[in-house]
């Protein structure tokens, strides 16, 4: 490793007032001589720092914080004294134990996943400090108990440090179940002031991403990629390009034509010089032919994905029936930092660094690319600013055209995806059209539902992804139908923060409003009823109607909307207030949010995902569609990819259920309510029913 690259021993924070946590971030380098590694994931140097090993990547949701607590709490480390490693590339010891044999960070799993696992690392180098400490001190080690950093013998109030006996615990043999703290003696887990170790670093520039790491020998690299999807390389001519100052090569790959500069300004005036040829498919869907296409098949029955009761017969019993479209447009990940990797290659090894994602996947397709095997090929996991799901993808797109240049050109390369290719060459949120068909009893409750779905599928078969939050519907609702169509289209698609939930919340939300307005039930109330055997949802639900004052009387040209949705095993729910104005202009005002997403560890870090969510979504809600003519995305960056505005962002209220469930994720359940409360409450202010994202911010005519 390069002496440039342990400056990422960047961030060493003093402890917090009010003795919060601290942490520090720094690379996964060999342990020091002497030190004492417990297991895969606790080190302790004989200074007494202790090293924590997370095996995610931090992408902004909070795992470097949120994971070394578990640790700290069963270790009874003093405040200051953890530090923060990203663990290599290594599925035999890092894996993620929610997704069998592969290291990867989605699907909101990170605690989840560690939750017993760095509590067991934490309470086994624990428990064989205390052995240590009783050998070398010759005295039962009933006595003993681990105090902020310091083996104490509480009869004689000896007391040896963990660096002490970090060369004897060592030697030692680990635990096979090493008892862990009852939650009545938590003195971190749950609560408030623990510290982000990355805050300071990202804030003053200190903290490394994959653009700002420089190896000796290195070049820079952009890729000029098909203009329409499913293109194929005809032809190129490179001589313009090779007179230009800066350029190393020009080569092709994979995935269309290398250029490689000195630097990034040098590759992209030679990506712009480039002259291409390239043969078109025959299929360049448009968004109006794919919306057209996509309402046809709702006429006509799809696959079966949940059939309860009778719904052909439910739907002719009934005394009130509706329907009902709604869409939800392509949208793109555009997290704040575009695709990077740095690859540097030799004859019998391959080493990336990037924030990897799905680090056991794209090790194995680097070694593919590279002609090694996976075990050579190391990934040195770093900071990503953000993801959303668009690092884990299929291919691997950018770690594979890393690897392919870096080959072609014999010299380290620093693969680079502008803003611009991201968004508009990029993997999509599927489009999607839902289609509804339901009854309400003489009672005006709902006696019959028939959720049709239509839309790209992300993998094959009858995709789960496509109807999480359609198939799993709450609602005690006798006649209960959901279908899928999963036509094919060359536009590439992936999941994307809270994938099918981010679509069929705002689906289902909005149309049980409807139902409930439509039998004279207030929303709030069909949903208690609805909700009667699922207390986790009506427990968010309660709570976030409570804080938000549902019921209480707005003044004209205001609206409340609620939604309430379960995704990754977390319950949030979610009340909005919206106001309109003269022209129609509309401005989400408040939200109210209530989240169920089992032990809350770090309380902080849980308010910061549901804000982070809320702003998210509803910025997709508001603005976020990518739309595709000829084949080919019409946008290109965040002047006309629109995005939400500090000045438009709602004031939020955050409330965390007490719970003694193991915790569940939260970097993506905030995201699926906010749609429908926002549409919901549009409605309580107009009158007037949103089906279709985006909304816009101002009233349709």
């Amino acid at each position: 490793m390069s002496p440039q690259l342990n400056r990422r021993d960047f961030l060493v924070l003093a402890a917090g007032a009010g003795g919060g946590l601290t942490l520090a971030a720094v690379t996964a380098d060999a342990a020091e001589p002497g030190a004492f590694a417990a297991n895969a994931f606790v080190t302790i140097a004989t200074d007494g720092k202790v090293t924590v090993t997370v095996k995610h990547l931090e992408m902004g949701q909070g795992v470097a914080t949120g994971l070394p607590v578990l640790v700290a709490e069963e270790l009874e480390v003093a405040p200051a004294a953890i530090r923060v490693a990203f663990a290599p590339a290594n599925a035999k010891l890092y894996n993620n134990l929610l997704w069998g044999p592969t290291q990867g960070t989605g699907g909101s799993t990170a605690m989840a996943n560690s939750w017993k696992q760095l509590r067991k690392a934490g309470a086994a180098a624990r428990e064989m400090l205390i052995e240590a400490a009783a050998r070398r001190l010759r005295i039962d080690r009933a006595g003993l108990v681990a105090i902020d950093g310091e083996i104490v013998h509480w009869p004689t109030a000896r007391r040896l440090s963990y660096g002490e006996l970090a060369s004897d615990a060592a030697r030692l043999s680990p635990p096979d179940n090493p008892p862990l703290k009852p939650a009545s003696e938590f003195r971190l887990i749950g609560k408030a002031g623990v510290k982000r170790p990355d805050s300071k670093a990202k804030s003053n520039g200190s903290a490394l991403f994959g653009g700002d790491i420089r190896l000796p020998g290195m070049v820079t690299a952009l890729v000029a990629r098909p203009p329409v999807f499913g293109a194929k390389l005809k032809a190129f001519d490179r001589s313009a390009v090779l007179r230009l100052p800066g350029i190393v090569a020009v080569v092709p790959i994979s995935s269309g034509v290398a250029v490689v500069g000195t630097d990034f300004w040098a590759a992209r005036r030679g990506r712009a010089a480039l002259k291409l040829e390239w043969t078109l498919p025959d299929q360049r869907p448009s968004s109006a032919t794919i919306r057209q296409d996509f309402t046809v098949l709702l006429d006509q029955p799809g696959k079966t994905v949940r059939n309860e009761g009778d719904g052909a017969l439910g739907l002719e019993l009934g005394v009130t029936r509706l329907n009902a479209v709604y869409e939800s447009p392509y949208l793109a990940h555009a997290p704040m930092e575009p695709l990077n990797c740095l690859v540097r290659l030799s004859r019998d090894r391959c080493e990336i660094w990037a924030g990897s994602q799905s680090q056991t996947a794209d090790q194995a397709r680097a070694a593919k690319a590279a002609g090694l095997e996976p075990s050579q090929v190391e990934i040195h996991t770093i900071h990503a600013g953000g993801s959303f799901g668009r690092r884990a993808n299929a291919t691997s797109d950018y770690i594979v055209e890393g690897v392919e240049t870096a080959r072609a050109v014999g010299a380290p390369v620093r693969l680079m995806w502008t803003r611009e290719d991201d968004i508009a060459g990029g993997c999509y949120r599927p489009a999607f059209v839902h289609g509804f068909d339901a009854a309400l009893d003489g009672g005006g409750m709902p006696l019959a539902w028939r959720h049709r779905l239509v839309g790209q599928a992300i993998i094959e078969g009858v995709d789960a992804l496509s109807v999480e939050g359609a198939a799993n519907l709450p609602y005690a609702i006798p006649h209960l139908q959901v279908e899928l169509h999963s036509p094919k289209l060359p536009i590439p698609v992936l999941w994307w923060r809270s994938v099918g939930s981010s679509h069929t919340a705002f689906a289902t939300e909005c149309f049980l409003d409807e139902l409930a307005h439509a039998g004279g039930k207030d929303p709030l109330e069909l949903r208690r009823v609805l909700l009667a055997d699922h207390p986790r949802h009506l427990g968010v639900l309660e709570l976030a109607a409570a804080k938000a004052g549902w019921g209480v009387p707005l003044p004209p040209g205001k609206g409340r909307g609620l939604a309430v949705h379960e995704s990754f095993h977390s319950f949030v729910a979610q009340v909005a207030e919206v106001k309109i104005g003269p022209k129609g202009e509309i401005t989400v005002e408040r939200v109210v949010c209530a989240v169920d997403c089992g032990v809350a560890v770090t309380p902080d870090v849980i308010r910061a995902q549901m804000e982070g969510g809320i702003a998210f979504g509803l910025s997709a809600a508001l603005f976020g569609e990518i739309t595709i003519r000829d084949g080919a995305a019409e946008q290109s960056n965040f002047h006309d990819y629109r995005c939400l505005r500090m000045s438009e962002m709602p004031r939020i209220e955050v409330h965390i259920m007490d719970s003694a469930a193991a915790p569940t994720g939260v970097g993506e359940p905030g995201v699926p309510p906010i749609a429908p409360a926002v549409c919901n409450a549009i409605f309580a202010a107009t009158g007037k029913r949103i089906r279709r994202l985006p909304i816009g911010d101002r009233m349709p005519e």
